[in-house]
């Protein structure tokens, strides 16, 4: 079986991101699990906020398009997002409600997320971990009939958790990405 091409997307922009980091942290693990990993920013795919009156008066955005297609291109995706007030941030919501509008040619609206496998990290420097933004970005995810995986990753204690070298520093949440990685990969495959 060949193996899946995975792509990692963070749902920050913020320099100095701990969420940036552990998208590079698991880009890693995916690289060294074999597998073809991209990681990429939402900064390279601008969107306004949706709005139906703007997608009925242009359409929908180029860059909604570009990352429709992007995602389409790998088996499987793993967001990585930060917490904001119990909840997704509002970049990675706005990016998914737009990319859920894409309409392509000889496929129904949404067939991105429905045919390939989805996973979930957060990180925040409280001890939850962004629990709650990965329980709301799972209904959100759900709700466009995604197949979101059952391992997830909730970093707590995020401005402690990496050594001098931007890598996890505690056994129990590098066992957890391991079994994440492995998980995207195992269902991704079979999805393929």
């Amino acid at each position: 079986m060949s193996a899946p091409k995975i792509l990692v997307i963070p749902g920050s922009l913020r320099t100095g991101s701990h969420n940036a980091k552990l998208a590079a942290v698991a880009a890693y693990e995916f690289a060294r699990a074999g597998v073809d990993v991209t990681r990429i920013s939402l900064a390279d795919f601008p969107l306004p906020i949706y709005d139906g009156d703007l997608q009925a008066k242009s359409g929908v955005p180029k860059h909604a398009i570009n990352l429709k297609r992007m995602i389409g291109a790998h088996h499987g995706v793993l967001f990585v997002t930060p917490e904001y007030n119990a909840s997704v941030p509002p970049l990675l919501k706005n990016a998914i409600d737009w990319v859920s509008r894409v309409h392509e040619l000889h496929e129904a609206r949404g067939d991105v997320f429905r045919n390939r496998a989805f996973a979930l990290a957060g990180a925040s420097q409280s001890r939850l971990g962004a629990a709650r933004a990965l329980q709301a970005l799972r209904l959100i995810l759900t709700s466009c009939h995604a197949n979101v995986i059952a391992s997830q990753l909730t970093l707590g204690f995020a401005d402690q958790a990496y050594d001098d070298m931007d890598k996890l520093k505690n056994e129990g949440d590098i066992a957890a990405l391991k079994e994440l990685v492995a998980q995207l990969i195992d269902i991704s495959q079979r999805m393929m």
